[in-house]
């Protein structure tokens, strides 16, 4: 198992993982479905080495992308320092190894290595499933909140309230 940046030749399969995320969330109830994102989101994210994967046997299992500052979710909390973790999608022949654990590890020390104090991250609506997966990984759920300015954010930050996450960096 290794984690490293994405690179351009990866853009095919991290839409492709984002396509099987996007129909999976449309089967369940009260869950908020992820829009079609911007390839050009993407392509920028990987030029700025924000999007990451983890391979297992040289197959991408997971990919995610990281961001150090995310005021328009985070509001005043943005001022403190912490990575913010988006999107992780999982490649379905590797469900059930527990990759949130590996991105939750790896994340703590990308986080201590660039002197940040807290991983956060953010999923839309309140999916309790979600909600438990991320506790029992360690992060505490801070709540529901409302979007105050989502101008500029992908498609599903439009409609309803946000389930933020962090874990303290020890």
């Amino acid at each position: 198992m290794h984690i490293e940046n994405s690179t351009l030749v990866d853009i095919d399969e991290i839409f492709r993982l984002y396509g099987i995320a996007t129909a999976y969330m449309r089967t369940k109830p009260n869950v908020v479905v992820w829009p079609e994102f911007e390839r050009a989101m993407v392509e920028q994210e990987i030029t700025e080495h924000r999007q990451w994967k983890l391979l297992i046997d040289g197959k991408i299992a997971c990919v995610w992308a990281t961001t150090f500052s995310d005021e328009q979710i985070w509001g005043e909390r943005n001022e403190d320092p912490a990575v913010y973790i988006h999107r992780i999608a999982t490649n379905p022949d590797f469900r059930g190894r527990n990759l949130v654990a590996q991105i939750v590890a790896w994340a703590k020390t990308f986080a201590r290595k660039n002197n940040k104090n807290y991983v956060r991250l953010d999923t839309m609506g309140e999916n309790q499933k979600l909600i438990g997966h991320y506790t029992n990984m360690g992060f505490t759920f801070l709540g529901m909140f409302d979007m105050k300015n989502t101008e500029g954010l992908p498609e599903h930050y439009q409609n309803g309230q946000a389930a933020l996450f962090e874990l303290v960096v020890d």
